[in-house]
C-alpha cells in the first residue's frame, strides 16, 4: 500500500494511492499517526482499501500533498551511514551508528517551498530513505524483531545548513532544524512492496543538474539493525520517524563547496518511493 495526507498545512487528512490515484480515508481514520501505527490499523487499513475501492472519495488534483505520515515524537537521523558520503567528506567510515535528532516541526509536505534560512549562506541538500515504526521497542534482541518494527520507507530531504551544523559548536541538530527541513512523502511504502531495499536508487537533481547518483547498498547499517541498536539506548514509539543518511553529491562535498540559493529547484527520488520537489525562496520575516 501506498500512504498519503493531503490538506492545507495543518489540517491533512490521511489516503492512499492507488493506480496513480488519491483517496481519502478520514471517514475510517484519524490520521497516518502513532495511534494508528500503535493500533495495528495497518491491517485494517489494507481492508477498508480492499472492501472500499469504488467507494473511497478521491482527493481532488488540487489540494496539497502533506507529509506523507503526521508528526512524529522523535525525529532520529543516522550520520554518515553511506561508505562513499563518507568518503566524499574525507571521514572513515563510522564503526558504530552516529546518532542526531532534528525538531519534529521541520516536517513538512514533498511539494512545499522552502524557507533559506535567515543569516544562511550554506544551505545543503540530501536525498534519504526514512521509515516509520509501528510498535514501540525497546532493547530489541533480534534484528528480525527490529524488522518486524518498521511501518513503511519513504524520501525525505534531509535539508541542512553546513555553518550551523558545523561552524556554530555544539551538536548537528542546530543545523538540521530549521522550518522546512524535512519535507517527507510524496507517500510511504509498506515493506512488502519493497522487493530489494538494499538496491534503490537514491537521485537528486539542482535546477535540472544531477548530483546525487547513488544506491541504498552502500549504506553502511541497514534500517533492522539500526532499529535493534538505536533501542539499545532509548525507548523507540510508533509513529517516530528514522531517516538513514545520504550518498555521495551534496554541495558540501564539491569542490569548490555548492550551496542553495532562493529560486533553486531540487527534485530528488528514490526507486519506487516516487518523487519530491522544492523551490528554496527567500525567508520572509512573519
Amino acid at each position: 500500500m501506498k500512504l498519503i495526507r493531503f490538506g492545507s498545512r495543518g489540517n491533512e487528512k490521511p489516503g492512499v494511492l492507488q493506480d496513480g490515484i488519491r483517496y481519502d480515508c478520514s471517514a475510517y481514520f484519524e490520521d497516518w499517526n502513532r495511534e494508528f501505527f500503535l493500533g495495528k490499523d495497518l491491517e485494517k487499513l489494507a481492508e477498508v482499501v480492499e472492501a472500499g475501492k469504488n467507494k473511497l472519495p478521491q482527493v481532488p488534483d488540487y489540494e496539497r500533498w502533506g507529509s506523507c505520515v503526521a508528526r512524529p515524537n522523535m525525529i532520529l537521523c543516522i550520520g554518515l551511514n553511506f561508505s562513499d558520503h563518507a568518503a566524499e567528506s574525507g571521514m572513515e567510515p563510522p564503526k558504530e551508528p552516529i546518532l542526531f535528532m532534528k525538531a519534529t516541526n521541520t516536517l513538512s509536505g514533498p511539494y512545499d517551498d522552502v524557507s533559506i534560512p535567515s543569516g544562511s549562506s550554506k544551505t545543503d541538500w540530501e536525498v534519504e530513505l526514512a521509515f516509520v515504526l509501528k510498535k514501540d521497542v525497546l532493547y530489541l534482541e533480534t534484528e528480525a524483531e527490529a524488522a518486524e518494527a518498521i511501518g513503511g520507507y519513504f524520501i525525505m530531504n534531509d535539508i541542512s545548513e553546513r555553518e550551523f551544523q558545523i561552524e556554530r559548536g555544539g551538536q548537528w541538530v542546530k543545523g538540521k532544524s530549521c522550518p522546512g527541513f524535512s519535507p517527507a512523502g510524496p507517500w510511504m511504502v509498506t515493506p512488502e512492496e519493497i522487493a530489494d531495499l538494499n538496491d534503490l536508487k537514491m537521485q537528486l537533481w539542482v535546477d535540472g543538474e544531477q548530483m546525487q547518483n547513488g544506491n541504498s547498498g552502500t549504506m553502511i547499517f541497514k534500517p533492522a539493525y539500526l532499529v535493534q541498536y538505536i533501542s539499545q539506548f532509548m525507548k523507540l514509539e510508533a509513529g517516530d520517524i528514522i531517516t538513514t543518511g545520504t550518498p555521495p553529491g551534496v554541495g558540501l562535498g564539491m569542490k569548490p563547496p555548492q550551496f542553495l540559493k532562493p529560486g533553486n529547484v531540487v527534485r530528488l527520488s528514490i526507486e519506487g518511493l516516487g518523487q519530491q520537489e522544492q523551490k528554496f525562496v527567500e525567508y520572509q520575516k512573519q
